[in-house]
């Protein structure tokens, strides 16, 4: 038995994508092309980079600059997707207060949208979500390095905060991928680390990629950067952007990006796909030749750094790693 996850990175959904979505004939977030290349995993992940509520007032976080609410509607459009749960701990789950965190559960639940990384307490915000796909049971863990300010208490609503920058990795993050891993065929972690606009995984975030595949993981999947970074059999650094209303760098390319899509077996991963994507303003298509090759070779030279081998199939560049002699991570 085998299962195909797709994993899209940083969602976000308010601001200018709110203000298309409240259109009385609103043009579709994603092209129909996208729509098809999601649609051949048995599962879709996400990292949702916004709350989902219509209710709240921005939080007072010192230094902190952006925040994101998306309307109701935008759970419905996630499940048109067919997205079937979403991460929850990064930055700005909590960026409207608590009122509008659980009004971000309850949206999700009604469109039939599951979500895990977020919680009434630590205790919730932490616990394991499990689904069954391509008859395997998946354990799905979800946790943030930052802000330290939205981690969830005793008897506080937020993320699943995990300080990674530390020499070690906490040890309720490693016990919980161990416990899982007895109680899963499969388990996957994602992780919202590190700074934004990098090019590559900063060592901090190396180093607890390694921890948290010893402990268990099979697939540990990263974001926050905003740009796409290399990847080995086990751990995708970052899966880049999938829509938003960001400015772009003309360097980075932030508004090139990757759908990415992993086939794994009880052995752990057998093949990693990635959909070369563009981001236009609000709205995701798939990449033209040009911003296919953009993306190509970029992503070629980052993995190559890692010890991978991208080969290009021509509508997507894949990796099967039966026939990869190395498994770096």
């Amino acid at each position: 038995m085998a299962v195909t996850i797709a994993l899209a990175g940083d969602t976000m959904l308010g601001r200018g994508v709110a203000e298309a979505l409240g259109h009385r004939r609103p043009r579709p977030l994603f092209t129909s092309a996208v729509h098809k290349a999601a649609a051949a995993a048995d599962l879709f992940l996400l990292n949702l980079e916004c709350c989902v509520s219509d209710r709240g007032e921005p939080v007072d976080v010192p230094g902190k600059p952006f925040f994101f609410r998306a309307p109701p509607r935008a759970a419905d459009v996630l499940a048109e997707l067919g997205v079937g749960a979403v991460f929850l701990a990064n930055n700005h789950a909590l960026d409207y207060g608590p009122d509008a965190l659980f009004d971000t559960f309850g949206h999700l639940a009604r469109a039939g949208i599951r979500s895990v990384g977020a919680g009434a307490s630590a205790a919730a915000a932490r616990a394991p979500l499990v689904v069954e796909a391509g008859g395997l049971r998946i354990g799905i863990l979800a946790v943030t390095d930052h802000p330290a300010e939205y981690a969830a208490g005793i008897d506080r609503p937020g993320v699943a905060f995990a300080d990674l920058r530390k020499a070690e990795a906490p040890r309720w993050l490693t016990d919980a991928i161990r416990a899982l891993s007895e109680q899963t065929d499969l388990v996957l972690v994602s992780v919202h680390w590190g700074p934004n606009m990098t090019l590559r995984p900063v060592p901090h975030v190396r180093r607890a990629a390694v921890e948290l595949t010893a402990a268990g993981a099979d697939l540990v999947v990263g974001h926050s950067a905003h740009v796409f970074h290399g990847f080995t059999r086990e751990v995708l650094f970052d899966l880049g952007d999938f829509v938003d209303d960001y400015a772009v760098h003309p360097a980075l390319r932030n508004d090139l990006g990757l759908l990415w899509l992993v086939t794994l077996d009880r052995s752990g991963v057998r093949n990693t796909e990635a959909v070369p994507i563009a981001l236009d303003f609000c709205h995701t298509r798939l990449a033209d030749r040009a911003e296919y090759a953009w993306t190509a070779d970029r992503l070629a030279r980052v993995c190559a750094e890692l010890g991978t081998r991208v080969c290009d199939e021509n509508d997507r560049l894949a990796v099967h790693w039966s026939r990869q002699t190395a498994r770096a991570s």
